[in-house]
């Protein structure tokens, strides 16, 4: 566990305006209420929630969620899931294909410590090699432990998982046929639907990854085994996959930050409103005719999905944001009564996609009481931060 520096340890207290830049600064306030807006949706759709550790990767976060209601988190990675377990959260799903016997070595291991501690393991899988791997590892160690094993369905995605129905009924009787391993239930996600930008498109296509997985789940269940579960949704359609009757478990996760991305989509109604509480903020270094320039370059945010937008201006004094490499950002008057910033200027942005952009940083920065006059008050280790294999 990466110590927290003294130098960071001695800005809790400080006044936001003397935070150094470029920093990645969460605003507490902001993601409480996204919490408190999350756990009061589940509880009203009578789901459950597991948000996804891979937008925060942080054990203190994942904890916060679960005192709040959620039912634990989950993870892509081996890494990240050991990370998370080794800070204290119990109750963990690898929402991943693994394959490598080293890998499934370490899954073994970790179900068998989680299960000492009263807490619990998942994996995905979606091959009857995976299953049979999976299960040769689970018989390597030295106790009886078990771990829950979702089959995943390809509803769209088109990245892992089995095509809906009689494959994966297939890999639901395998699973079964291994004292060690416990059929969870159903993974259904369709990643691609949640950034579909009209609400009409979301819906249409949610619609579609429901009747997949209420046939897929009908199947099994005709074959004589229980589905406990259907897992899946994320923050662009959860108000579709809670209100289906067929998803058991949410795993969005974006909700607790928000990003740029996200906020280009229609809103649905019936959508709780989550705020945007992750920011970098930067200082504007130099000041010319036509632009300035800030120190946050992409090394402080992830461009994977659109380049950050400049936060807390209104429309007719809105700055552009331009990429200027590793170390700056260019800022361009956008509004018809916008002016450029002075020199020493700090300035919020909103990253485009918020998962990556954290995996940047060691720490965030929680502020309470606003980006304007807040104060530093505590410091969030990013407990995975790297955690790839």
């Amino acid at each position: 566990m990466k110590p927290i520096p003294d130098s960071l340890r001695a800005s809790i207290g400080l006044r936001v305006d003397l935070i150094d830049t470029p920093a990645l600064v969460v605003d507490l306030d902001a993601m409480e209420r996204n919490i408190q807006r999350m756990a009061d949706f589940a509880r009203k759709h009578q789901v459950r929630w597991r948000p996804h550790a891979k937008l925060h990767k942080s054990a203190e976060l994942a904890l916060l969620m679960q005192q709040a209601g959620a039912t634990g988190a989950c993870v892509q990675k081996v890494s990240e899931a050991e990370a998370l377990a080794a800070a204290g959260v119990n109750d963990l799903y690898i929402s991943n294909q693994v394959i490598a016997g080293a890998k499934l070595l370490r899954v073994a291991r970790l179900a068998h410590q989680l299960g000492l501690r009263g807490g619990r393991l998942a994996l995905a899988v979606d091959s009857e090699e995976g299953i049979e791997r999976l299960a040769e590892a689970m018989a390597v160690t030295a106790s009886d432990a078990g771990i829950d094993v979702f089959v995943e369905i390809d509803v769209g995605q088109r990245r892992c998982g089995v095509p809906p129905g009689e494959p994966a009924v297939a890999l639901a009787l395998a699973v079964s046929r291994h004292a060690r391993l416990r059929f969870a239930g159903l993974h259904a996600y369709h990643g691609r639907a949640q950034h579909l930008r009209g609400a009409q498109a979301r819906r249409e296509a949610i619609a579609t990854v429901v009747q997949a997985a209420r046939h897929t789940r009908d199947l099994i269940a005709a074959a004589g085994l229980p589905v406990p579960l259907v897992t899946g949704a994320g923050t662009g359609t959860l108000v579709h996959e809670a209100a289906s009757g067929v998803y058991g478990e949410l795993q969005a996760g974006s909700f607790l930050f928000m990003d740029a991305d996200y906020a280009s989509n229609e809103r649905e109604p019936a959508q709780p409103v989550f705020e945007h509480a992750l920011f970098v903020k930067t200082q504007v270094i130099s000041s010319q005719e036509t632009h300035a320039v800030c120190d946050a370059g992409h090394k402080s945010h992830a461009i994977d999905s659109g380049l950050p937008i400049v936060a807390m201006l209104p429309p007719e004094r809105a700055l552009r944001y331009a990429n200027g490499g590793d170390e700056h950002g260019i800022l361009y008057a956008d509004g018809n009564k916008a002016r450029l910033p002075s020199l020493g200027r700090m300035l919020w942005l909103i990253p485009g996609h918020c998962d990556p952009t954290v995996n940047l940083y060691d720490f965030l920065i929680g502020v309470r009481g606003g980006l304007a006059h807040g104060v530093v008050e505590r410091i969030i280790r990013v407990d995975a931060r790297g955690a790839l294999t």
